[in-house]
């Protein structure tokens, strides 16, 4: 069993490539900046392969070392989930390297989605509701997702989609809210500055969803979407202040500072059952 890793230097490839790692998997990490890749600290053998979806090279299969195993995270100008260039641009360059890495002979894939792919629905979320993204990014990967499903229906490859909930830990984007927290913390501040944190959601480690994803791509029988998340429903605040209660520190929520987003549903939470039967014990 060997994996490809696309996005192995993001926020969640660096800690699926270490949870592979630690399984005695043999790993193909592939980043497009070199630097990051070059520098990534894995305790293990790793293949590190500069990739950029942009120009795929004609001697891909080898030049990936030909995988058994993929797990698909990387996502090209995430900076922004309301930018056209999701479907413009990311989700073409992912269909045509997926579908090539079909066509080689993959035998297993597992794509990262999103919880945004619902839409605007509120409540607690399954696998069985009918996606309605409403943004150009939940756009784009809900259709991606259709067309692998439709496209290995006459293929030996099994496809798992991994629709993530809302995830903290090292390495995420500095403008993220934990990191945003986390930065108070090591300032010393005495206040942290937030919406008004009533909005419900479903926040999981990024060290446990990496487990998560390892076990999807390891459980070969398993295929369709699956949410992978906490399946518990809690307020913001309430999450923040644990998160400040599990470092011992005491910093003053200004609640209401910043409005509430306009394009993520208030309160909003996944089911868990389906990932119940994979793996688990990761909580």
């Amino acid at each position: 069993m060997r994996v490809f890793v696309t996005g192995a230097t993001g926020f969640i490839g660096r800690h699926v490539v270490s949870s592979l790692l630690e399984r005695g998997i043999s790993v193909v990490a592939a980043g497009r900046d070199r630097d990051k890749l070059d520098t990534a600290e894995w305790d293990g053998d790793v293949e590190r392969v500069h990739f950029d979806m942009d120009r795929l090279p004609n001697d891909l299969w080898e030049r990936i070392h030909k995988p058994t195993h993929c797990i698909h995270l990387a996502w090209p100008n995430l900076s922004s989930y309301m930018d056209e260039s999701h479907l413009a641009q990311s989700l073409p360059l992912s269909r045509r390297l997926l579908f090539r890495l079909i066509d080689y002979g993959l035998r297993r894939l597992v794509v990262a989605g999103t919880c945004l792919e619902y839409g605007m629905v509120e409540g607690e979320l399954a696998e069985t509701l009918e996606p309605q993204p409403k943004n150009p990014y939940a756009e784009a990967k809900n259709r991606l997702r259709i067309d692998l499903e439709a496209y290995v229906k006459k293929r030996d490859t099994t496809l798992c989609w991994a629709r993530l909930f809302y995830m903290y830990g090292p390495g995420q984007n500095p403008k993220s809210l934990f990191a945003q927290l986390q930065q108070a913390i090591e300032n010393e501040d005495e206040s942290f500055d937030m919406s008004g944190g009533e909005q419900i959601r479903d926040y999981l480690p990024v060290e446990i969803v990496a487990a998560y994803l390892v076990d999807l791509v390891c459980d070969e029988k398993f295929s369709g979407t699956v949410n992978v998340c906490s399946g518990r429903k809690v307020e913001l605040w309430r999450l923040v202040r644990e998160y400040l209660e599990e470092r011992g520190v005491d910093i003053r929520l200004n609640l209401g500072v910043y409005p509430y987003l306009d394009w993520e549903p208030f309160r909003f939470w996944g089911n868990i059952s389906r990932l119940a039967t994979v793996g688990g014990g990761h909580g």
